[in-house]
């Protein structure tokens, strides 16, 4: 059981089941479609075709998405006239989920595959509906998050900045004073004077020198006798 149906100035051949790519329609995922313009239709060795349409004949579906196919690039070029004109497009797509096929304003799908088919339908639709709202709607409590985050781990830092600080001041008060200590210990086996000494002996005036002898007279050579 197929048909071939005509939508966005193109023809699809459909069975009920199949899910379609076709031109943008305006309809919201989950909606129901109705596909007019069949013009083939075939079951069990039974095929209408139209003239252009087959009159009575409709396709039913079930939109579970829309889409974008790839981008394609349009050069235009005339030529000894300095013409370029270089342009990009993508296609909108909607998907369809095809569930009933009528002849005749009858059902050529019986009630359990109809109803199944709209089950699935409905699923997919429901997941791409998911799937927009996980790429969208939470975006502002991720940004909340992430800066809460972030703010937590600028704390943590400034604290423990704080604390290698703290040990870095401690640890050197430490080593000072051991050192202070260790000169002491030094001083006191070496024997060196303490500071009274050095005050007393600062304070006691330095001794005037001695005046140097007199060096005895050599007589004068050729002088008077």
């Amino acid at each position: 059981m197929y048909a071939v149906v005509e939508t966005g100035g193109k023809q699809y051949r459909v069975s009920p089941g199949e899910t379609v790519e076709v031109e943008l329609l305006p309809a919201e995922p989950g909606a129901t479609v109705t596909l007019d313009r069949v013009l083939l239709v075939s079951n069990d060795g039974d095929t209408q075709v139209g003239a252009p349409v087959v009159s009575g004949a409709s396709v039913v579906a079930t939109v579970i998405g829309e889409g974008r196919g790839k981008k394609i690039i349009v050069f235009r070029y005339k030529s000894k006239k300095r013409y370029r004109r270089t342009t990009g497009h993508r296609q909108d797509y909607t998907y369809l989920t095809i569930t009933d096929i009528q002849a005749n304003g009858e059902s050529l799908v019986s009630d359990e595959e109809r109803k199944r088919f709209e089950r699935i339908a409905r699923r997919a639709a429901n997941r791409y509906e998911a799937r927009l709202l996980a790429a969208f709607a939470p975006a502002t409590e991720a940004e909340d998050l992430e800066a809460e985050e972030a703010e937590e781990a600028e704390d943590e830092l400034e604290d423990e900045d704080a604390e290698a600080s703290e040990d870095e001041s401690e640890d050197e008060e430490e080593s000072e004073n051991e050192a202070e200590d260790e000169d002491d210990e030094e001083a006191d086996e070496e024997g060196e004077p303490s500071d009274e000494a050095d005050e007393a002996a600062a304070d006691e005036e330095p001794a005037e020198p001695e005046p140097p002898a007199p060096s005895p007279k050599s007589p004068r050579r050729g002088g008077k006798k």
